[in-house]
């Protein structure tokens, strides 16, 4: 596997080594000893599987209490994968990047606590699984707003497109007006 730093310090693009032969193909998907030697420290202790159609956006979510960090990767379809920096102490305070993660390219993205995730599905439909390092926990969920002027994420859609959103999402917070973490 070949890990690449995004511009905010330990979110990390696994890029797996895939061989391929006439049969099909086979990567390592996940490896303890490699996670950790490329700086991933967490135990990861549920793994969850959503599918979303085209123009799905779920997210912003993260959990005050019990954060998660996240170990995303896609087995059909593709999505635009977004991680928000939530640590008030962190230089990077409500920067966001953003990677493109697909069955094809195999690229998985860490994302670790202290930060919102969001996802906006690309293809037809998209599969997506994540490892979390913390339980689910619904008293502890939050909701940042998808189109929050404050972080402009530069989501990819079409012109005119308004993107498919849970209630929940619909009624996300503020950026300025979010609980955050210390």
């Amino acid at each position: 596997m070949n890990p690449t730093q995004s511009t905010i310090p330990n979110v990390i693009q696994i890029n797996p080594h895939v061989f391929g032969d006439s049969r099909g193909g086979f990567f390592e998907s996940y490896n303890l000893q490699k996670f950790r030697q490329a700086g991933i420290e967490c135990s990861f202790v549920q793994d969850n599987h959503s599918r979303s159609v085209f123009g799905t956006l779920r997210g912003l979510h993260y959990q005050i209490e019990h954060a998660q960090g996240k170990l995303v990767r896609v087995v059909i379809g593709e999505i635009f994968d977004v991680a928000i920096d939530l640590r008030k102490s962190s230089r990077f305070f409500g920067k966001w990047v953003s990677f493109t993660l697909s069955a094809e390219n195999k690229k998985q993205l860490f994302i670790p606590p202290g930060f919102a995730h969001g996802l906006l599905t690309l293809s037809d439909s998209a599969e997506v699984l994540y490892k979390t390092s913390d339980f689910y926990s619904p008293h502890d969920v939050r909701s940042l707003l998808w189109n929050d002027p404050t972080l402009a994420i530069d989501w990819p859609l079409t012109s005119g497109q308004t993107p498919i959103l849970s209630e929940k999402d619909l009624h996300g917070k503020t950026f300025v007006n979010a609980e955050v973490y210390k």
